[in-house]
């Protein structure tokens, strides 16, 4: 369609002289861009030929909602065609309607342009709309990996497209289609698993948030992105050059191994899903024979992004950059545009934030501006970019609807969507060790639990849940692990963090152990910190290291000596290392992940309500040092192998 929008132009007056912006005056017959019984292609070429080049290069810009909410009037001054919540960025009313109220406001100022184009709102609803206080939190990629349920994916994304929309955004930053292939990347819990084959069976979820191909514009889909193109899960640990991290490194590998593992999602997600928008990673690709060449940066990488993307999967939805990703490009700020923009990437998140980030959206526009004015950006690429954009929004629907549809308003966080959250975070339970029947556990025995994630739904609901880090302190509607078990079990319960009350006899126990929330960057083990510290109330956060803390770890040993029987969770974006030692007091030992807000699941499955079926979806590793390590290796001798996971019943 792109294509003919296109030719359209070229075969026209319209390619060479631009109407003046026009609407009708009342009584009139709409405009062919306004008039829903058009093919959308002819609706795109009218629109676009009617656009100055401030109004192309405005569409192809993505601000904050920090930067514009003081002042809406930005919106229409600057043409701006999206804006979006990052982590964290919510109205000061954090409810369904507060947020539905917000959008509108901004929309409002987006009609008010000349052409009236409504705006796109983006946000990361990546594990449900979980910027919102009330959504529905379902666990994280790596949970809903360890299901090996696609059916169950669609659903949770639907879902989340249903409350996603229904206050106000109309696209999500998800899902994302990496392959995780070294757990020591601190986004290692948005992978749904280390193998292609996994990944992909999981791309339901694209499914699930657009739906079928023509309903976009339901007010229980939103346009979804597949992220991030492409090898942001293949980045090299140490680059030779004493750069230990991971996150937003570069992938050295061969381009065999890249199409393997990091092109190879992408296919299915653009031909049979039909995904509506892709983001580029952070990362940057080097394929030179030594890994020490002149690494590429995704967001500048036009062979992969218009050469393979765009031209040989024939990708006709937009490109969407990552946050101020081109300002990592090597060059002046107009080389880093210009080298973007041509590579092939279409709209450009680039928030400003003051004052951490003196300029943003500000700068990109005139810098745009001045390249195409230059001759170093053409019309034709702009045009492309902007046709995309249009594409996307008359599928949305929103130039018929363009204020928030809040039918389904009432049913963010109802309790049939907790219902769908409490079974996916049963199904995501992975039973690695069952000594003598352990589990499931009686109902009428006596429990003792212990343990930092035991009774901590910040914890368990994981990163990207109200902030971007997510917070031991966040508390969002939902149930922990301890109310799952405190419900379930008939007999007497006794709650102590660290096990310093006394075991009662003849109790089981319980220990729920594992990490504190991170998101990317703060969750790379080993590396360095990021210059700057998000930690509440400037509190740096502890250091990752994919082991226990000592805490825990006197809590399983103290529990483990003095109960029946004893029973391990790890809840964690990742696999943590078990010592032997404490291996050998462990009865049983759960994969619990990140299950969201639904701890009461994990109970289901402890107490036998619902059988253990989850897999593991990683490898689970002995030691840390055994690092990247994947199924299908050389010398392979994990703890536990992919796809490993005990049944009961």
């Amino acid at each position: 369609m792109i294509r003919a929008v296109l030719a359209t132009l070229a075969g026209s007056a319209l390619a060479v002289t631009l109407l003046q912006p026009t609407s009708p005056a009342a009584g009139d017959e709409p405009l062919p861009y306004q008039d829903p019984t058009q093919p959308t292609d002819v609706r795109v070429a009218d629109l676009l030929g009617r656009m100055t080049l401030a109004e192309k290069i405005g569409q192809m810009t993505q601000a904050e909602r920090v930067d514009i909410d003081a002042d809406p009037s930005l919106i229409t001054e600057n043409r701006l065609g999206s804006v979006l919540s990052g982590g964290g960025s919510v109205p000061a009313d954090n409810t369904p309607e507060g947020w539905a109220d917000m959008v509108d406001r901004y929309q409002e100022a987006a009609l008010a342009t000349p052409l009236g184009i409504p705006l796109l709102y983006g946000v990361d609803s990546v594990h449900g709309h979980s910027n919102l206080l009330g959504a529905t939190v379902f666990p994280h990629n790596i949970g809903l990996g360890a299901t090996r349920d696609p059916a169950l994916v669609e659903e949770i994304a639907h879902i989340t497209a249903m409350e996603t929309r229904a206050t106000g955004p109309q696209w999500a930053f998800a899902p994302c289609v990496c392959v995780a292939r070294d757990d020591r990347w601190g986004r290692t819990y948005e992978s749904f698993g280390e193998t292609p084959r996994l990944v992909i069976s999981m791309e339901t979820a694209i499914d699930g948030l657009q739906g079928k191909p023509g309903q976009l514009d339901r007010p229980d889909r939103v346009l979804a992105s597949a992220k991030h193109f492409a090898g942001d899960g293949l980045t090299a640990w140490d680059t030779g050059e004493g750069d230990y991290t991971v996150d937003q490194g570069i992938s050295q590998v061969s381009r065999e191994e890249f199409e393997k593992l990091a092109l190879s999602p992408y296919v299915p997600a653009v031909k049979e899903h039909h995904v509506g928008s892709i983001m580029p990673s952070f990362s940057s690709v080097d394929w030179t024979e030594d890994g020490l060449g002149n690494p590429v940066k995704m967001h500048a990488s036009e062979e992969l992004i218009t050469g393979w993307l765009k031209g040989e999967q024939e990708f006709e939805g937009f490109v969407i950059s990552d946050w101020r990703a081109i300002r990592q490009i090597p060059g002046t700020y107009a080389e880093k545009v210009e080298a973007s923009v041509n590579a092939g990437v279409d709209m450009f998140m680039e928030p400003i934030q003051a004052p951490n980030n003196p300029t943003g959206w500000d700068e990109f526009i005139p810098t745009l501006t001045q390249l195409v004015e230059d001759g170093d950006v053409s019309m034709a690429r702009i045009d492309d970019a902007v046709s995309r954009i249009l594409t996307a929004k008359f599928e949305l629907g929103l130039f018929e609807n363009p204020m928030t549809d809040r039918t389904h308003l009432g049913k963010v966080g109802s309790k049939a969507h907790h219902q769908v959250a409490r079974r996916a975070a049963a199904q995501s339970q992975v039973l690695l060790r069952n000594k003598q029947g352990t589990l499931p556990l009686k109902a009428k025995q006596d429990v003792y639990v212990a343990g930092s994630n035991a009774d901590n739904i910040g914890n368990q609901a994981g990163g990207w849940t109200l902030t971007w880090q997510g917070g031991s302190t966040n508390v969002i509607p939902g149930t922990t692990i301890l109310d799952g078990i405190e419900k379930a079990a008939n007999g007497d319960v006794v709650f102590s963090e660290k096990a310093t009350k006394q075991v009662p006899r003849k109790s089981v126990g319980v220990v729920v152990v594992g990490e504190t929330p991170y998101a990317e960057g703060f969750g790379d083990v080993g590396g360095p910190q990021w210059a700057y510290d998000p930690g509440d109330n400037g509190v740096p956060r502890p250091e990752q290291t994919m082991e226990l803390s000592d805490a825990d770890t006197k809590a399983v040993e103290k529990v483990c000596a003095r109960t029946v029987s004893c029973t391990v969770l790890v809840v964690s974006g990742r696999p943590m290392v078990i010592p032997p030692a404490l291996l050998r007091q462990t009865d049983a030992l759960v994969a619990s992940w990140l299950p969201g807000s639904e701890g009461a699941g994990v109970a289901d499955v402890l107490y036998g309500r619902r059988p253990f079926t989850g897999k593991l979806p990683v490898t689970w590793p002995r030691t840390v040092d055994q690092e990247p390590i994947n199924v299908g290796d050389a010398d392979y001798d994990p703890l536990y192998p992919y796809g490993f996971g005990l049944r009961t019943r």
